[in-house]
């Protein structure tokens, strides 16, 4: 889930097709693959989920995948945490809601109460696939808040050290290495 994370965030299709294809052997369920690329649409933009999508399609058709194994387009949510969200909410409003209203409500009503609530990806690996992508686009300013996430949802110091090791195989050195301090301070920052 890692690798194809750093694919999709990437757009690096040459290689996604064998990659979907071991998560799929390695007991990534179909519909599991479907929700990394749509939530990573949010995270990596439109262009690259599209090409995932594409590529998916194939794979799927591969593996005679069906609409059945797929998530449902609006499924009913999981719960939502409200004093998280309020406090989560209302930190990106005072700090944003002055400079770009319309995305500090997308943020809220879109990212955080529909998209981060679809069931089909446990919110740890939701967690996982976001660090992953963020870290494999040298997006070293959003790993705090979503490393803290991770953590929250029950990623460990161990998994996380591990993912930043296993991506640098795959997004270089250069990005991992510029998200060791984020990660260690991130680390150094929590309750132990």
């Amino acid at each position: 889930m890692i690798t194809l994370a750093a694919l999709i965030a990437r757009n690096q299709t040459i290689e996604m097709p064998s990659y979907m294809n071991l998560a799929l052997d390695n007991g990534i369920k179909p519909r599991e693959i479907s929700e990394v690329i749509t939530h990573l649409a949010f995270y990596s933009g439109w262009g690259n989920a599209m090409s995932a999508m594409a590529l998916a399609k194939d794979v799927f058709a591969q593996h005679k995948i069906g609409s059945d194994q797929l998530p449902l387009a609006s499924p009913a949510p999981i719960a939502l945490d409200k004093d998280v969200e309020a406090k989560r909410a209302a930190g990106v409003h005072q700090q944003f809601g002055n400079v770009a209203p319309g995305i500090v409500q997308y943020t809220t009503d879109v990212l955080f109460r529909d998209l981060w609530l679809r069931p089909d990806l446990a919110p740890r690996d939701r967690s996982l696939v976001t660090v992953s992508a963020l870290i494999a686009t040298g997006q070293v300013a959003q790993i705090t808040y979503h490393l803290n996430r991770a953590m929250d949802n029950g990623l460990t110091q161990e998994q996380a050290g591990e993912v930043v090791t296993h991506l640098a195989f795959y997004v270089g050195w250069p990005n991992c290495f510029s998200a060791l301090p984020v990660v260690k301070d991130v680390f150094e920052r929590r309750p132990h």
